[in-house]
């Protein structure tokens, strides 16, 4: 990016969900994987790519919350998620400084490098109103009506699966929000709004800890070392 004006980045990183699908009785991000929960994992890989970071934490849990986030530094913040991603994510927006783009991050994907967050912004500074890392999806996909009767088999090679963080222009992002509207993802309310977004190589070492099995290939990933590419 040389030669360009410095680009503010705002991170919100959302932390806010239920480890029920985990077997836990605690919120996803306090489950530990190998000794440190998914929080500090996230934090701890991409908080130094950002200008300012806030976290989204459950609201009945915000003491914990602060907990993980205290050895960061002034830096970052906690502030409590709303009843939904959307709103969490909003009330991540409202927390931040004066920012030029803004990433938004799911504790959830704790092994996500910093060099995938560069890569999205770069995207973004080049021209898209969005971008995010994602992988070609590799399984064969059918469509089925009733769960269980096939309707068809859908072509894979223009399909995507998108990881995070996700990074918009900080302008696109609060005008999609705006609107009014959920999603189960920020890049679809830019896209509902007509917004450019841009895809950038993702990894399997993102994947997102949902259930159990996860947790174990996530423990595998970071048994086998720090792979982090360099921007």
């Amino acid at each position: 990016m040389s030669g360009r004006p410095a680009i503010r980045v705002g991170l919100v990183i959302v932390a806010a969900g239920s480890g029920t699908r985990l077997g836990h009785d605690h919120p996803k991000a306090f489950v530990e994987l190998g000794g440190r929960s998914l929080l500090a994992h996230a934090l701890d890989r991409l908080a130094s790519a950002a200008d300012d970071v806030v976290v989204v934490g459950p609201p009945t849990h915000m003491e914990q919350a602060l907990a993980q986030v205290e050895r960061m530094g002034p830096g970052t913040r906690v502030v409590p998620g709303g009843a939904t991603r959307t709103g969490s994510v909003a009330a991540g927006m409202a927390a931040l400084g004066a920012v030029d783009v803004i990433a938004v991050h799911d504790a959830a994907r704790p092994l996500v490098d910093a060099a995938a967050l560069r890569r999205a912004v770069a995207a973004v500074v080049d021209g898209a109103d969005a971008s995010a890392p994602a992988l070609p999806v590799t399984d064969t996909l059918k469509e089925v009506a009733d769960g269980e009767v096939v309707i068809r088999t859908v072509d894979r090679a223009s399909l995507r699966a998108v990881q995070t963080p996700q990074v918009f222009r900080a302008e696109v992002l609060h005008a999609a929000h705006a609107r009014g509207v959920d999603a189960t993802d920020d890049l679809a309310l830019v896209e509902a709004g007509g917004g450019t977004v841009v895809l950038v190589p993702g990894s399997a070492r993102y994947l997102k800890v949902t259930y159990p099995d996860d947790l174990l290939l996530a423990e595998a990933f970071l048994a086998s070392g720090d792979h982090e590419e360099r921007a």
